[in-house]
């Protein structure tokens, strides 16, 4: 028997493509009525598509995490049909490069999404978990958060957020019944991780995606259904006694490393 979201409503932001599909197909399989909140309408609606036709529920809201007033009506119209049991902060954008050469509209850019997008989907659900006095956040957090990586300054910075958000959320709302977590996946073979390499190293392909790999101590990247897998243990009440914590997924990469 796995994991059981039967009968919860989850919303996934990102959750259209990459890791946050894994964690939607993931979650509709277990039983949730999973709301995609997503800038991309047309992966969110393939999501959806794959979703229902395998008999699940889901349906997609395009929303931009970066304005408040979009997110709040999204969510009031989502609470005037069902319960939310579930909010997973999933959306996120990358950023490469050291504290010089990022530019300030970098910087703000980084903030926007990855800060200011989660804060936006916090504020708006936490006042209905805390009337319910019942709810699981899980918030998307990275290596990142707690290991310095080369060349990702911006990107940390978001991340170490994203972190000591999860710990402020947990402590502020256990006596409500709220617990908050955190996923700090190491590098997730997605479709975004592709066109990373295509785009930076056109020709090397191959021997960038074995060099990434190798950057793992386990050998490999992660896939988003690995990834999904915990999700969906945090999601549910098997882990009804868990919150406050961070959960690396990085194929031994904190503790291995060097």
């Amino acid at each position: 028997m796995g994991h059981s979201l039967k009968g919860k409503s989850s919303i996934i932001t990102g959750g259209g493509s990459g890791i946050g599909k894994a964690i939607s197909m993931e979650f509709a399989n277990a039983g949730a009525n999973v709301f995609i909140l997503d800038y991309n309408e047309e992966t969110a609606k393939n999501t959806v598509e794959e979703i229902t036709s395998a008999g699940g529920k889901a349906r997609f809201f395009a929303c931009d995490v970066t304005k408040k007033e979009q997110v709040d009506k999204i969510i009031t119209e989502i609470t005037g049909e069902s319960s939310i049991d579930i909010l997973v902060n999933n959306a996120g954008i990358a950023h490469v490069g050291n504290v010089e050469n990022t530019n300030e509209e970098d910087l703000d850019r980084i903030y926007e999404v990855n800060i200011k997008g989660v804060f936006n989907c916090l504020k708006s659900v936490i006042p209905y978990m805390k009337s319910a006095k019942n709810g699981c956040i899980i918030n998307m957090a990275s290596i990142a958060s707690v290991v310095g990586i080369q060349d990702r300054f911006a990107y940390s910075m978001s991340k170490g957020a994203v972190l000591t958000m999860t710990y402020s959320i947990a402590k502020d709302y256990i006596d409500y019944g709220i617990r908050c977590n955190s996923i700090a996946p190491a590098r997730v073979h997605t479709p975004f991780v592709d066109g990373f390499i295509a785009k930076n190293y056109p020709g090397q392909e191959e021997e960038m995606f074995e060099k990434l790999s190798k950057t793992q101590p386990i050998g490999r990247m992660g896939s988003t259904k690995e990834v999904a897998k915990l999700a969906l243990y945090l999601a549910s009440d098997d882990a009804a006694f868990t919150t406050g914590t961070n959960f690396p997924i990085d194929g031994g990469f904190i503790k291995l490393q060097g």
